[in-house]
């Protein structure tokens, strides 16, 4: 970088003090004030190139430096190369670029150019010119700024005439500025999380990290150095790669990009619609997506290009190829493994493994599925269920006794004693019939054809008929015909039938039905 014009003045004086006048090189120093090492070496120098003075009337500043310094000086500065800006500013928003860099790269291109001080001092000067929502130093496909605009979209009811608000969700990306807009019924979490899936299917990608404001749908606790992130929106971002960094509290400069981005949305879009009106959230939504792309299309004032050049250019190749399956939205729900070891939800009640019985476990509910997890792990999977009040249990989660239990069915029961005889079949149908629940009965009936390995099958038979005889449904009541022998006794008389008389004036038992 050539020398000021004042250094070069105190340079040429310094030469006239010491040639013409005689001066030392320490009382030129004093007079000029320049160091006396450094006068001498201009001294010295001059001599060995043969200038005396009055120096040549043809040898400028420039030429004075190139002589006195044995190379060339750097042409004057509005002479030299001036980076272009906007360059700048669009290749610093790029994974890994830096102002050492560019500057580096533009040095290789210009040998004469300016130096590096000169250099980023000019460049931030530029930047400062720039409307905020353009000037943001955010790296490609690095950061998506996400909010609700603070106004609505009224929606008219075609039937009654009701008019209620939709919630405007705005998008924005770091380098490309590229917005996405959509009305949504409401801020809850299920609209607020579908509002990210469909803005990653417009983009192609999804971004590094996600900055929303810190409103309850996507943080449950606002902190400035750990906020607690709702448990599904950090799933939705596990699923997506992401990362959710919510904008600290009091701290505007990280809500800055998404403010000036709702900011334009209002002007370009709400504003811009304000006439019209909706009758359903499609209609208002197909209206949105025409100005989005308007606006997107819409060149840049001070930058070459539009939001959606740049994000051709600089998100797009930068974002984080989309999975296979888009994420589906569930819910989370801690709960206690009841002593049956299933757990509720809605009403309906699910298996766990047995061991977890007692213990606080995570409930993780879609649409159709619902999954349990154990410090982390997932230890049980459902189809979901709206039968209320009933149980969908997985044989492998029952303790060994349990699972024989489920094996058990009235009519695996009956044909069990019905190997042994007719009539032990028919008390098993009998005993389970009995019971309120033919479960209840399940325990009377092994225990009868247990009594088969005691007595032998012929005696169980015939006890067994005996039983059916007398009504005696129970396990009890056929231990005891064996153990007393009464098997082989004669079977009972059935009770009489007490003849009943036939009138004009009686009434039978069908006038009772």
């Amino acid at each position: 970088m050539p020398r000021p014009r004042a250094a070069m003045r105190k340079i040429r004086e310094a030469l006239r003090l010491c040639l013409a006048e005689g001066l030392s090189p320490r009382q030129a120093g004093i007079a000029t004030g320049l160091p006396r090492s450094t006068v001498r070496r201009y001294v010295v120098r001059a001599v060995e190139v043969g200038l005396g003075w009055p120096l040549p009337p043809e040898l400028d500043d420039r030429a004075l430096e190139e002589r006195l310094s044995g190379r060339a000086a750097p042409p004057p500065a509005d002479q030299r190369t001036v980076p272009d800006w906007a360059v700048v500013h669009r290749e610093l928003r790029r994974k890994g670029v830096t102002l050492q860099l560019l500057w580096t790269e533009y040095r290789a291109g210009c040998p004469d150019g300016f130096g590096y001080t000169w250099f980023t001092e000019r460049y931030r000067a530029y930047a400062g010119r720039l409307d905020l929502v353009l000037r943001g130093d955010h790296r490609a496909g690095e950061k998506a700024f996400i909010d609700f605009a603070g106004q609505t979209i009224p929606i008219t009811d075609p039937h009654t005439g009701e008019i209620w608000g939709a919630q405007l969700f705005v998008a924005v990306l770091g380098a490309s500025n590229h917005t996405y807009a959509e009305a949504l019924e409401s801020q809850e979490l299920p609209h607020w999380l579908g509002a990210h899936v469909r803005a990653f299917e417009s983009w192609g990608g999804a971004p590094a990290i996600l900055v929303p404001d810190n409103l309850r749908a996507g943080v449950t606790k606002a902190h400035r150095y750990e906020p607690v992130i709702n448990p599904s929106y950090a799933e939705l971002a596990a699923h997506y790669g992401t990362a959710v960094i919510p904008a600290r509290p009091y701290k505007p400069r990280d809500k800055a990009k998404v403010e000036a981005g709702v900011l334009v949305a209002e002007r370009w879009i709400l504003a811009a619609l304000r006439n019209r009106t909706f009758f359903s959230l499609a209609e208002a939504n197909r209206a949105i997506a025409e100005r989005v792309a308007w606006l997107n299309d819409r060149p840049f004032k001070k930058l070459e290009g539009s939001r959606s050049s740049l994000f051709a250019e600089l998100d797009r190749p930068a974002l984080r190829p989309l999975p296979a399956t888009p994420y589906e939205y569930a819910v989370w729900k801690a709960a206690k493994v009841s002593i049956d070891y299933h757990v509720e939800l809605d009403r309906h009640y699910y298996s766990v493994p047995y061991s977890l019985t007692g213990e606080r476990v995570d409930i993780r509910a879609s649409a159709r599925t619902v999954e349990v997890y154990a410090r982390g792990r997932r230890v049980a999977s459902h189809p979901r269920s709206g039968a209320i009040g009933r149980h969908t249990t997985t044989p492998a989660h029952m303790p060994e006794s349990h699972r024989r239990h489920l094996e058990w069915t009235p009519g695996r029961l009956v044909a069990w004693g019905e190997q042994t005889g007719p009539a032990t079949g028919a008390l098993m149908a009998a005993v389970l019939a009995s019971r309120p629940h033919p479960e209840q009965g399940f325990r009377s009936c092994l225990g009868i054809l247990r009594l088969g390995r005691r007595h032998g099958e012929a005696r169980l038979e015939a006890a067994c008929a005996r039983a059916l005889a007398v009504g005696a449904l129970s396990y009890r009541s056929v231990d005891s015909i064996l153990r007393s022998g009464l098997e082989r006794a004669p079977m009972p008389e059935p009770p009489p039938v007490r003849a009943t008389r036939t009138h004009a004036n009686v009434r039978g038992p069908a006038a009772y039905e």
